[in-house]
């Protein structure tokens, strides 16, 4: 039986990967330089948080259960074709945002002080992302809430994987539109604002999936969430964290990320 304690628990870790967009933010106004190599190390991490929690603790988890309830043919191939399910939703999402306003198309510090750009043209672009990190970080949400009021400690490792990639994209809100508009107040909101989607998608979960949430549901749902953190971390994260630095201290990045998931995982078994 689910606790109110429980779901109060999985509101506040969605809530604090979403607001993580607020620390891109800060770093966009206050750091004079962007640090290629602490940023690259900083994606290859979560990612190597999502993809271990994914295919040791997600996708493993659903693949168990559902063979109990399906038998074992049938229960991979419904596994299976939730996690693809994942995958195709994230990219959908993905193609429907330009890249140009894609806030994974990350901007560094240093853009705060170019004039190459119009500020009409970088307030739109900044609204744009704003719209499309909002856009990205609902069903994001949706996971986060479900995996923590079911998994716990599931719940605690994507929050925590979705907050620091959240980081960059609170860069790519705020930096276009803090140039444009010359207000941080206004470009610190734009990105705030954008990273309440994922408490709002908490709150969809919570009132409109909670009540059909069957057994079969819920693990199919544990693999498409594992799809969905599969298609961010190689679609997104790892080339954005080789983009930023060189391409062995993305790699350290990752595989430390897998580390410290698997310790702590193991820790709170």
């Amino acid at each position: 039986m689910i606790m109110q304690q429980d779901i109060l628990i999985a509101f506040l870790l969605t809530l604090f990967a979403g607001l993580a967009t607020g620390i891109g933010s800060a770093i966009a106004f206050f750091a004079k330089h962007t640090n290629k190599k602490f940023l690259s190390f900083s994606l290859g991490l979560s990612a190597g948080v999502m993809v271990y929690v994914s295919f040791m603790e997600l996708l493993y988890h659903a693949r168990h259960q559902i063979e109990l309830i399906k038998g074992d043919k049938l229960g991979d191939t419904i596994t299976a074709l939730a996690f693809f399910c994942g995958i195709a939703v994230a990219a959908m999402i993905d193609k429907l945002v330009p890249s140009v306003e894609n806030p994974h198309e990350i901007r560094s510090v240093e853009e705060l002080h170019s004039d190459t750009r119009k500020e009409k043209k970088l307030a739109r672009m900044g609204l744009i992302t704003a719209i499309a990190l909002a856009v990205h970080n609902f069903p994001e949400g949706i996971a986060t809430f479900i995996s923590a009021v079911q998994e716990p400690k599931l719940g605690i490792a994507i929050a925590v994987a979705i907050a620091i990639h959240n980081i960059p994209e609170g860069i790519a809100v705020s930096v276009p539109i803090y140039y444009a508009t010359k207000s941080r107040r206004k470009a610190f909101w734009y990105s705030f604002l954008s990273g309440l989607a994922e408490p709002i998608g908490a709150i969809v979960a919570y009132l409109i999936l909670m009540p059909f949430l069957s057994p079969m549901l819920l693990y199919c749902t544990f693999a498409a969430v594992a799809g969905i953190m599969i298609y961010i971390s190689f679609d997104e994260l790892l080339p954005a964290a080789h983009e930023y630095g060189e391409y062995h201290i993305a790699i350290y990045g990752l595989i430390a990320g897998m580390a410290i998931m698997a310790a702590s995982l193991i820790l709170l078994l």
